[in-house]
């Protein structure tokens, strides 16, 4: 395994690589809002459904994230 190779495993396991994978997540929600106006405006209620699964993975994802956050912070003294 590579030096680089093994930067990028410990930076998804950081609380930087966290914050961002939430901040991506967080923004891909935007498209579902978007994608669900759409299918509300145009009465699609396929496109409707498939924007609703697609924000419960959103909300799922983001609530993974959320607790390895927490799990990392046990582990810090400092946060309690």
């Amino acid at each position: 395994m590579s030096a680089m190779t093994k930067k990028a495993k410990n930076f998804k396991k950081s609380k930087g690589g966290l914050y961002l994978s939430i901040g991506s997540t967080a923004f891909g929600a935007l498209s579902v809002a978007k994608q669900a106006k759409l299918a509300r405006q145009e009465n699609d209620t396929l496109r409707l459904i498939d924007a609703a699964v697609s924000a419960a993975a959103i909300v799922t994802g983001l609530a993974i994230l959320y607790r390895e956050l927490k799990r990392l912070g046990d582990d810090d003294v400092l946060l309690g």
